[in-house]
């Protein structure tokens, strides 16, 4: 946006700069009390000078671009180094939630794994005891019989 009205400038500048030289040094011509190589030699002198300030300001219009732009992709380096970043550290911590849902996980299994065992053994230790329960009377009454 400020970029598009630095040129337009730029160019009116230019434009100007040189149609005032010529207008400049044609009306030096026609008024001028000087000789005729004199008056040359002037307008060859004054279209120099016109011409190396015009160089300088496209000059200074070149470097003040190029900085402009070796500090767009400076911040955009910056940019991207900061995403950059930022993605590896949510992979990183993405890796670390998936290690500790992993390690929970077999250790809940294990857990579970351990209680099946628990009450599985209880189950078999009541089954057992009950089984004996029920056989102890009707052995004590054949005994008795």
């Amino acid at each position: 946006m400020g970029n598009n009205s630095e040129h337009s400038y730029t160019k009116g500048f230019l434009l100007g700069a040189l149609v005032g030289g010529a207008v400049g040094a044609i009306t030096a011509l026609l008024v001028a009390p000087k000789s005729g190589e004199e008056l040359r030699e002037d307008i060859a002198r004054r279209s120099g000078e016109i011409y190396g300030k015009a160089t300088d300001y496209i000059s200074n219009a070149r470097d003040e671009a190029e900085n402009v732009v070796n500090q767009g992709k400076t911040q955009a380096e910056r940019i991207v180094m900061n995403a950059r970043t930022q993605a590896e550290n949510l992979m990183h911590n993405a890796e670390q939630m998936i290690q500790e849902a992993k390690f929970r996980a077999s250790n809940a299994k294990e857990h579970v794994g351990e209680n099946m065992t628990r009450v599985r053994d209880a189950a078999k230790a009541g089954a057992e005891a009950f089984r004996t329960e029920l056989k102890g009377p009707k052995d004590v009454d054949t005994e008795l019989g």
